[in-house]
């Protein structure tokens, strides 16, 4: 296809994800277009309609013609402030452009998703022409008064290579009179990235032995400059596991706050069972975002041993949680500024770790992004699981009417969609592995959303349902119904005393109503708020049944949180919420949740008709919740798309439903709740356990992939990898 017919593909493609695969095929086509080629291009960045205009201007980005990066200099000027942001992207693949310099030095140092974008390109130039980028990020760090754009530039510096920036990084770590976030972006880049030099270590070693934080960084940067050899490293597979977004451990303290989520629980529970199965993997390493375990990075050289040597605790066999330090906030959506960040903590786990396997990765985030970055670096297979996330949001927005290709760049400027689908299917293009989710139409699905033909993967490609811990489920289910079961210490008496209380804030004439239950994280794509408007709109549905709201942190909210409080307070207000039967929780720990769930699907003791579980995702592309809730026996209302499709038996186990309308879910509420009352539900509820059990153990999720796993092992066996040796050891 020539550039021009791939231009009026975009322009004339009947869906907004047709248009977006359009572009790419534009970009395709364009690197060796010529002059006529390039003057349409340039033409099409002047567009009403932005996703010919975003096109054309990631086209330009990777042409070759001369005249295509001075157009993209000039549009990060452009009043229309999604085509100067994508500009800002796609200057990336340019030669450098000293017009442009002042507009990404600025971008860096005003932060957020734009500021990241401005460092990317400005790391990718500093390559080419590092005295230029050194230059311009100096003065405009000479104009810059406020401490945190100061600090983000210090931080973009240490991107430059070159003597004269290490000379400038030391000075500014040194300087007692400026602030701390500028010390400490200084110190840490002295220690990785392209400007770090033994002629640091003195200096490191000098912070390091104070108290502070900058200390602490000085101390993580000593062991990045200077690591310790990992000179034993366990018999069998390691593999990592990341989600930055939160702090995982191993008692999953954090669900349902913030954006730990199902994944948190998924990633606790897979390694464990990872260690405890047939496969030869030894050790586990699961990344979140928090405060770094010293003993994991020792600094020290020399051990107690003659001749020894100070080892990383990550070297031994067993379940490790590994910290990587953020500044700022560290939600999916706002989390985009943290990649230097990112990169740095995800590499100083991986050369701390030694040998490593494998990586797998499981969403288009931050930690993805630079995680994939240190994997090519390092030589570390990658694994990804492929969730059409934004693509199947797109889609469904598109076909819906609320999103259309008018208003697509403001949304594209709040919600990345752009970025996010490239980073998604550049992700899936760099695995070694992908793993599938179960889908009705699975094949056609990742050929509709990501252009991905499941069929020429070959062995490349695997489904694999994720999976509980149905063990553990059990357990607390056994506990919660039977008091003799329960054991000293498990938590399960408290956790029923504590739902207990909660319901007794409701008046008495609704404690004996059945309680419509939805565990997850108070985000808008899980539908909780309109879950709450929904049963405040139907009076049928509000007289039949109490609804419980379990998620979110409510003392210390972050930004979607209150948002997603203040759309529930409008539906509801909080002051007369639990009068007219409305209970919002907050997190709790996933232990304490199961048993609530329990208790709410109706014990031999309980007079009330049986609760039933309902998620309102917009989108859920497998549903751990909802697998945990047909576990203990309640039955479920479900998004219609997506994973749950493949194991609720529609009418049987729970209801398919359309989440996307308060009528829809109420409808469906009902239907749940008829179905949890009929008289065969005992029958019902066995059918949902036996077929968690069967097909959805943590166990058996654990065995797919430890095959997968070998796999990629064995095809990288006997590469070389920096991963195998520390460098800097000497």
């Amino acid at each position: 296809m020539d550039p021009c017919s791939a231009l009026e593909a975009v322009r004339t493609a009947p869906t907004l994800l047709e248009a977006m695969r359009a572009a790419s095929t534009l970009a395709d086509v364009t690197a060796q277009a010529d002059g006529d080629a390039v003057r349409d291009l340039i033409s099409a960045t002047l567009s009403d309609d932005p996703l010919t205009a975003l096109a054309a201007v990631h086209a330009l980005g990777v042409c070759t013609d001369p005249t295509a990066a001075p157009v993209l200099a000039r549009l990060v000027a452009d009043d229309r402030r999604p085509v100067a942001e994508h500009a800002l992207d796609a200057l990336r693949h340019t030669t450098p452009v000293a017009d442009a310099l002042p507009h990404l030095v600025a971008a860096t140092r005003n932060g957020a998703f734009t500021g990241m974008l401005a460092q990317r390109t400005l790391e990718a130039w500093a390559a080419r022409q590092p005295d230029l980028l050194r230059g311009a990020l100096l003065s405009g760090l000479a104009a810059t008064a406020d401490g945190d754009g100061r600090a983000r530039l210090v931080e973009t510096l240490g991107l430059v290579p070159g003597g004269a920036t290490t000379t400038a990084l030391m000075a500014l770590a040194a300087d007692e009179a400026e602030v701390l976030p500028v010390r400490a972006a200084a110190t840490a880049a002295l220690g990785d990235g392209p400007a770090a030099d033994h002629s640091a270590a003195a200096l490191l070693v000098s912070l390091a032995r104070n108290v502070g934080p900058l200390a602490q960084t000085a101390r993580l940067a000593l062991f990045d400059l200077r690591p310790v050899p990992a000179s034993r490293v366990p018999e069998g597979l390691t593999i990592v596991q990341l989600f930055l977004h939160s702090e995982i451990d191993g008692q999953l303290h954090q669900s349902g706050r913030g954006d730990t989520g199902g994944i948190a629980t998924l990633l606790v529970q897979l390694g464990d069972a990872l260690l405890r199965g047939e496969s030869p993997v030894a050790r586990v390493i699961t990344l979140s975002g928090g405060s770094p375990d010293p003993a994991q990075f020792p600094s020290g050289r020399a051990s107690a041993a003659p001749g020894g040597q100070v080892g990383s605790s990550l070297l031994t066999t067993g379940h490790h949680y590994a910290k990587v330090p953020l500044s700022g906030p560290v939600g999916v959506a706002r989390a985009w500024p943290a990649r230097v960040a990112a990169r740095r903590g995800i590499r100083r786990v991986l050369r701390a770790a030694g040998r490593v396997d494998a990586i797998h990765l499981r969403m288009a985030d931050v930690g993805s992004m630079a995680a994939a970055e240190v994997a090519d670096e390092l030589g570390i297979p990658v694994v990804l699981t492929v969730a059409p996330d934004p693509q199947a949001l797109i889609d469904a927005r598109d076909r819906a009417g609320t999103l259309t290709r008018a208003g697509f760049g403001d949304v594209d400027l709040v919600e990345h969609l752009w970025f996010r689908d490239g980073l998604l299917r550049d992700l899936a293009a760099r695995a070694s592995h992908l793993v599938l989710f179960p889908r009705p139409q699975v094949d056609d699905d990742l050929r509709r959303y990501l252009g991905i033909d499941v069929e020429e993967q070959g062995e490349r490609v695997g489904v694999v349902g994720e999976g509980i811990d149905v063990a553990g489920v059990d357990r607390i289910v056994s506990e919660t119904l039977d008091r003799s079961r329960r054991r000293p210490g498990s938590g399960v008496a408290a956790a029923l005393d504590e739902l207990d209380a909660l319901l007794d804030t409701l008046p008495e004439e609704r404690r004996a109503l059945p309680i419509v239950v939805s565990v997850g994280r108070l985000n808008p794509v899980k539908g909780m708020a309109t879950l709450v408007q929904a049963w405040r709109d139907d009076a049928p549905l509000r007289r039949r049944c109490n609804l419980l709201v379990v998620g979110g942190d409510l003392d210390h909210p972050s930004d979607e949180e209150s948002a997603e409080l203040a759309r529930i307070d409008a539906a509801v207000p909080a002051d007369d919420a639990a009068d007219q039967g409305l209970l919002v929780a907050g997190h709790r720990p996933n232990a304490t949740t199961i048993a609530w769930l329990t208790r709410l699907r109706g014990g031999p003791d309980d007079t009330a008709p049986p609760g039933v579980y309902v998620s309102a995702s917009l989108k859920e592309e497998f549903g751990i919740a909802i697998l945990e809730a047909m576990a203990v026996g309640l039955v479920v209302v479900a998004p219609a798309g997506g994973g749950p499709a493949t194991y609720v038996a529609h009418g049987e186990t729970g209801i398919l439903a359309d989440t996307s309308t308060a009528a829809a879910l109420a409808s469906a509420t009902h239907a749940a709740l008829d179905l949890a009352a009929a008289p065969d539900a005992d029958a019902r509820t066995e059918q949902a356990r036996d077929m968690v059990r069967t097909r959805f153990g943590i166990d058996t999720m654990a065995a797919s992939l430890a095959a997968v796993y070998r796999q990629v092992a064995a095809q990288r066996a006997g590469q070389p990898r920096l991963s195998d040796a520390v460098e800097g050891a000497s």
